[in-house]
Formats: C-alpha cells, sequence, structure tokens
C-alpha cells in the first residue's frame, strides 16, 4: 500500500482550514486517511504559532515507513526542520509560447537590419567628411589670415 503525507481541505468557502494526514494514494483529497498529524490554517500570518501545528515524532515515523511527501507538505516539513524539500527545475515552463518566440525572432532580425543600416550609413559619410573639412579649413585659415 501506497502512503502519501498530504494537505485535506476542510473549513468553510473560501476560508481553507487543512488536515496534514497519512493516506493510501488512492483515497480522494478530503476521503480516507490512515493518520492526522497536524493541522494548517493559511489564514493566520506565517509568524503566528498556531498557523501550522505538526506532530514531529508521527511525521518522522511515517516518514521511515515509506510515505513520501506531497510538494506543500515537503515545504512544510522543511519548516519543522524535517527532511530537505529537493530544489524542482523546469526550465521549459518559463520559455515564451510558439507565438511569442516568433514575434521575438522577427523583432531580433528587424534589430539586426537596423544595425546594419546604420553601419552602412555611418560609413558612408565617414568617406566624404574629409573632403568636406578641407574647405573649412580653409575658410578658418582666411578669417585669420584678415
Amino acid at each position: 500500500m501506497g502512503l502519501k503525507i498530504r494537505l485535506a481541505r476542510g473549513g468553510a468557502k473560501k476560508r481553507p482550514f487543512y488536515r496534514i494526514v497519512v493516506a493510501d494514494v488512492r483515497s480522494p483529497r478530503d476521503g480516507r486517511f490512515v493518520e492526522k498529524i497536524g493541522t494548517l490554517n493559511p489564514l493566520l500570518a506565517k509568524d503566528d504559532d498556531a498557523r501550522l501545528k505538526l506532530d514531529v515524532d508521527r511525521a518522522k515515523y511515517w516518514l521511515g515507513q515509506g510515505a513520501l511527501p506531497t510538494d506543500r507538505v515537503s515545504r512544510l516539513l522543511e519548516i519543522e526542520g524535517i527532511g530537505k524539500r529537493e530544489a524542482r527545475n523546469n526550465p521549459k515552463k518559463a520559455l515564451p509560447g510558439k507565438k511569442a518566440q516568433e514575434r521575438i525572432e522577427a523583432k531580433r532580425i528587424a534589430e539586426e537590419d537596423a544595425a546594419e543600416a546604420a553601419k552602412a550609413a555611418a560609413e558612408a559619410p565617414a568617406e566624404e567628411a574629409p573632403a568636406e573639412e578641407a574647405p573649412a579649413e580653409e575658410a578658418a585659415t582666411e578669417e585669420a589670415a584678415s
């Protein structure tokens, strides 16, 4: 029989209250459970002592028996100093969708074309600039002479 340590929801609508239970993986979320090992009241402040109540000894016992905590419960166990939660990584989740990637690619290509055009425009006047500077220098020397 596979066991999970998970949250079972209670409380009224929009007023959640959770029991931390050890249950068979096949039983429903709020259904039959083997043992209640704690409670969680998420409406209380995080630094409030009544927010999380957990029987640490029973949690360690069930973890020793092979019960697997859910992700949320493993976070709560880590807060209580029991075990270490594995860091998860899903790099594909952060990637933009297909259409957004197409827009990004089109924008990148447009920026490259604009940069090339600006570079070409900057090079063309640079070649003509020395020819224009010579008459300006002559005018400056004529003014100095007068």
